[in-house]
Formats: C-alpha cells, structure tokens, sequence
C-alpha cells in the first residue's frame, strides 16, 4: 500500500489512524510537531514517541519535503525558487530578505484563471490546484525557513479560487502543533472573490488584501474581469459589514498606471470609496509584460498621488519592487518558465 505523505496533515486529519492502532490522540500532534517544527526527516527522530508508535506511522506515512527543481538570485538579495509540483508544472517561490523582516512569497495554484491583464501568471490559465502539502512544501524545503519573519498569500493563482486547501495551509501555519506563525505575520490576497472574503473573515485571522488597482467600474473591467462578477463596490460593503480588529489589518493592492488610475480624479474616488475604513493602500510598480499597452508611473508620479491620497486621510505606501531582473517581482512569478513554451 502507497504510504501517505505526511506534510500538509492536520491532527483531525490524523484521528482515524490513531483511533484505529490505538494510538493517543495527542501522539498525532507531537508527531506533526516534529516535521513542522523541528524539520524531521524520518519517524526515528521523533524520540519522546514509543518505539511501536514511530512503527506504526512508519508503515503507513512519508516524511516528503520536495525541494526545490531551480534556484536564483537578485542582484537586491531576492531568491526565487522553482518548484515541480503536478508532473511537468511548475510553481514559483520568492524570499524577499530586508533588514528587519525576511518574507516569502508563496503560490497557491498552478497558474491563474481570473485574466488580470497586468499578470504575466494569468497568460498560462489555471492548470492545476495546490495542495495544503504544496503550498506548506514551499516554507518547510527552503534553507532560509528558520529566518521567516513573514508570509504574503501574493504568488501564483488567486487564493480565494483554491480556498480549502489554503485555509488548511493556514491552519498549519499558525497552529501551536504547526508552524506557529502570528496571523498578524500572514497576508492573504484577493482580486475580490466575494464567497471567499466572507469565509476566510471567519475562519481566518491572517490579514486580508484586496487586490484594487481602479476605483471605477469600467477602468476596473478592462484590467480585471472579475468586478464584471463581484463589483469592488459589492467588496467595501461587505469589508464595512464585517468588525475589523487590532489583530487584523486590511489593505488595498494598487499597481499605479501611467494616465489610466493615477489621475486626481482616482484619487477623489478612493476617497469616497474607502470613506471610513480602516485599512490602507499599498502602491506598487508595474512591470512590464510582453505584448501590453500598460505603462507603469514613474516613481516621481506615484509619490506625487502617494501625497495626494495621504491628504484625504488614507494611510498609504509604496512598495519596494523586489526581484525584477530574475522575474521575481508582483506579476511576473512564472514568466521564464512560460516564455520558453511560447
């Protein structure tokens, strides 16, 4: 019989086996603690386990960290990790270290369905669906995992389209037999998928960003489909609805394009938009990507809208674009492996 692969399990998912071979239950976490927290490779690690219990999961369970196929580096310290996860398909990981902080960027699907048109991962389509293993595979088989500080739900695919398994990914996380990262530390992003806002503000406490990049509806159409389905108008009211704490922060991702959203008109708008709540905006660089009439702001015109939005009393920031010489940065993860197949 195939052995299980043990990375990407929760204690509930254990339950059966230890009912079944008359294990205690608390043996289920210990072991979980052991390959999320203290990176054990094999069963004879685990040393507070009875000789019979370390047997038993032996015969029935694979300790399968998958590391990664390709590895290279920025001339700014960024790392982006190639991964095989479905036979012939790849995802990508990028470790963005700074001073203070040290985040990773992980995937959540073998490409994108959801067509944004200043995304070089939307080209490829969606052809497959992680696993809470794949997506937990990307932090447990990195060298740097020890240095994470941070982790943002930014790479390949749209989170909310795959939200069981990144929910469980989450639990792992954050568990006290899993990874134990703060929800304060974890960013989950959405283009809007509304079904899946509503869940994850209930069974999640990581925080939330919603991918914005226009507050009018037609701008807004013409760069993501998807507020054809879940209009950003439908998305605030609900973000109003629902009572956002301390522990929780709420932003808005916005790449800023050169005459089509960063105009004073954009700027009143998101005013009127955001109106009383509490959350910011993060500003960010286009990248270009082939065969795309898109033209980013040049830094200059983003600090420019940056004061702008600031004086209507929206706490806002530009991000730092990390890793763009190896195709690291926002929009670009799978790129080189998709030119090569064009």
């Amino acid at each position: 019989m195939e052995k299980i692969k043990l990375i990407g399990l929760t204690p509930a998912d254990l339950k059966e086996f230890t009912e079944k071979h008359n294990i205690p239950k608390y043996i289920g976490k210990e072991v979980l603690k052991w390959v999320y927290q203290k990176d054990a490779k094999s069963f004879d690690e685990m040393t507070n386990l009875s000789v019979k219990a370390r047997e038993q999961f032996n015969n029935s369970f694979i300790i399968n960290p998958e590391p990664p196929v390709k590895y290279q580096e920025s001339t700014d310290g960024t790392r982006k990790y190639l991964f095989e996860t479905i036979k012939d398909k790849f995802i990508e990981t990028a470790y963005m270290p700074e001073e203070n902080r040290n985040t990773l960027c992980v995937s959540s699907q073998v490409g994108c369905k959801m067509g944004c048109k200043f995304c070089m991962t939307a080209r490829q389509g969606l052809q497959g669906q992680l696993s809470a293993g794949d997506i937990v595979n990307q932090i447990l088989s990195l060298p740097e995992r020890h240095k994470l500080t941070n982790i943002v739900f930014m790479g390949m695919g749209e989170p909310f389209d795959n939200l069981d398994e990144v929910l469980k990914a989450l639990e792992i996380l954050t568990a006290d037999w899993g990874f134990q990262f703060s929800p304060r530390k974890i960013n989950v992003s959405t283009i809007g998928l509304l079904p899946g806002i509503k869940r994850f503000l209930k069974e999640s406490k990581c925080n939330l960003a919603i991918s914005l990049h226009s507050p009018f509806d037609e701008e807004r159409k013409k760069l993501m489909p998807v507020q054809r389905l879940y209009a950003i108008e439908s998305v605030i009211k609900v973000l109003r609805e629902f009572p956002f704490e301390n522990q929780r922060r709420l932003s808005f991702e916005y790449i800023v394009f050169k005459g089509i959203n960063d105009t004073d008109k954009d700027v009143k708008q998101l005013a009127r938009l955001l109106n009383g709540l509490k959350c910011r905006i993060n500003l960010m660089h286009f990248h270009s990507i082939p065969g795309s009439s898109l033209i980013g702001s040049s830094t200059s015109e983003m600090q420019s809208f940056q004061e702008k939005l600031k004086l209507k009393g929206i706490f806002t920031t530009i991000r730092k674009s990390r890793g763009e010489d190896i195709l690291a940065a926002c929009g670009l993860l799978s790129t080189g492996e998709i030119m090569k197949r064009l």
